[in-house]
């Protein structure tokens, strides 16, 4: 199956301790089913110091579940994405709440 969500699309939080917030999704793990997006789901990890780098607490993005993600629509609220084909004979993703093309 297709992915619906991809790599630079600006997406809403729907669950978890993030929901309501809004990044970019940055990588899709599509076997996994998650994706990492910029500025959700950040956790603390504890980094020990080499010869070439500081140590301390650093803080990065983790993965989060594609089926709490959705795609930020053009008046910016939620939406759900569907594909169809155009006059062209291509398979395009279009946004279900106002119809528009992505």
């Amino acid at each position: 199956m297709a992915a619906k969500l991809k790599k630079g699309d600006r997406v809403v939080v729907l669950a978890g301790r993030d929901k309501g917030k809004t990044g970019e999704i940055l990588q899709v793990m599509p076997k996994e089913g998650r994706a990492i997006v910029s500025g959700i789901n950040t956790v603390i990890r504890h980094q020990k110091q080499s010869a070439n780098q500081d140590g301390g607490k650093i803080a990065k993005a983790a993965p989060i579940q594609m089926s709490n993600l959705a795609y930020e629509g053009s008046d910016g609220k939620p939406t759900r994405i569907g594909f169809k084909t155009n006059e062209a004979g291509e398979k395009v993703r279009f946004e279900k709440r106002s119809g528009e093309v992505i």
